[in-house]
């Protein structure tokens, strides 16, 4: 039943991050009647902090093949509708200065800020109402064609309500389940939701082993499956971390295997084997520091139990040593789970969804954009296109 306090809107969207501003602002350039909703006290904090402050806002190269998701396809029709041309226009049009770095990742020059004071002032500019350390008591409920939606600033109600709440990743920035809950309230299907873009973590036993290295990184080929990356890793005081791992660790099941080639541009046993017939005398612990960091290269010499002056080690021990660094074996025994996770994998069943709109296919007017929805995107700024492209899709159709 309508509160007789409560107030009107064509449009409510619960979350200020990047999907919910974005999509606000598109459904207020269609003379909508727009609600921002948050229980944060600022706006797209998850914006400030990314890229190091400098927000990686797109990836030039974006495209579906850059995604996870339980519906490979699902992504494709949002993603053509807004592509990362489209924001990199508005970005320039707000003379927001760029630049590119390794792999078309698109970032700032400045800070994060100007991408989320841009967003502000088109919300402003299009008359959304914002509403900040907004809780949301209940869940909202639908009735006689109206959602409600019940908060300790008042209630509101609209024909369509739009959920850009985000995932369970870094909770310290105030991710919650709500947008899960939302969902399964009205029996939308969740799929299993777990950290993604997160570190690996070591037991103690093998921990004790790489933690002297903490801090080292070098760039590596890391594999899980028939999956590669080809980046950078680093080595922490809690295990194994870097854009290689990130991205790897999306594709990862618990008790499976990673393995590492640390020297991908060289073939060491050949190299090796140069060395030994041209400069026998020297030692292994040289030579390999010539190739690889010498932390990494005396841990990998006493993993595989091999020391002393070239000649006298045989060539099978010269092909044992190159295939450890090429083919080095890794079996973390987690992860640093969602209080570090760049995003979180699974979400809103994107079947029970419109790919072309965003919209339950069972609940009219019930949307879900963004993180919250069962896509994931790749490390370098896959994320953000798709909080924009899937923002966009639903600010056209509320």
């Amino acid at each position: 039943m309508q509160e007789t306090n409560s107030k009107n809107f064509d449009v409510i969207i619960i979350g200020a991050g990047a999907a919910g501003m974005f999509c606000a602002i598109e459904a207020g350039k269609r003379r909508r009647s727009v609600l921002l909703l948050d229980h944060a006290k600022k706006a797209g904090e998850k914006i400030r902090i990314s890229g190091g402050g400098r927000c990686n806002f797109t990836n030039i190269y974006a495209a579906p093949e850059n995604y996870l998701s339980g519906n490979k396809h699902f992504c494709k029709s949002a993603l053509r509708q807004y592509t990362q041309q489209d924001f990199i226009k508005l970005i320039q049009e707000h003379h927001i200065e760029y630049h590119e770095k390794t792999l078309g990742q698109l970032f700032c020059d400045g800070r994060a800020t100007q991408i989320i004071e841009m967003l502000q002032n088109l919300c402003k500019e299009h008359n959304v109402e914002t509403k900040m350390e907004t809780q949301i008591i209940g869940l909202p409920e639908k009735q006689k064609g109206l959602f409600h939606v019940k908060t300790n600033m008042g209630h509101f109600n609209a024909k369509a309500l739009i959920i850009a709440t985000g995932g369970l990743s870094i909770p310290k920035m105030g991710a919650t389940d709500l947008g899960y809950r939302i969902a399964k309230q009205f029996k939308i299907p969740v799929t299993e939701t777990r950290a993604g873009l997160v570190p690996f973590t070591f037991a103690s036993d093998f921990l004790a082993k790489t933690k002297p290295m903490a801090g080292l990184s070098i760039n590596a080929s890391v594999k899980v499956g028939k999956v590669t990356f080809d980046e950078g890793i680093l080595f922490t005081h809690k295990g194994i971390s870097g854009p290689a791992i990130l991205q790897i660790s999306s594709f990862w099941k618990e008790g499976q295997a990673v393995h590492i080639n640390l020297a991908p541009e060289y073939q060491l046993d050949k190299e090796l084997l140069n060395i030994k017939n041209q400069n026998s005398k020297q030692d292994i612990s040289t030579i390999l520091s010539q190739y690889l960091p010498k932390k990494l290269s005396q841990f990998i010499l006493d993993e595989a139990h091999i020391s002393g002056k070239m000649a006298e080690i045989s060539n099978k021990n010269i092909a044992k040593l190159a295939q450890f660094i090429h083919q080095w074996e890794i079996k973390p025994n987690g992860t640093e789970g969602y209080r570090t996770a760049e995003v979180t994998l699974g979400g809103v069943d994107c079947n029970a969804l419109s790919s072309k709109t965003m919209m339950a296919k069972e609940i009219d007017g019930l949307y879900f954009i963004g993180e919250v929805v069962d896509v994931t995107g790749h490390l370098g700024g896959y994320n953000f296109q798709w909080a924009w492209s899937s923002a966009y899709v639903a600010g056209q159709n509320c």
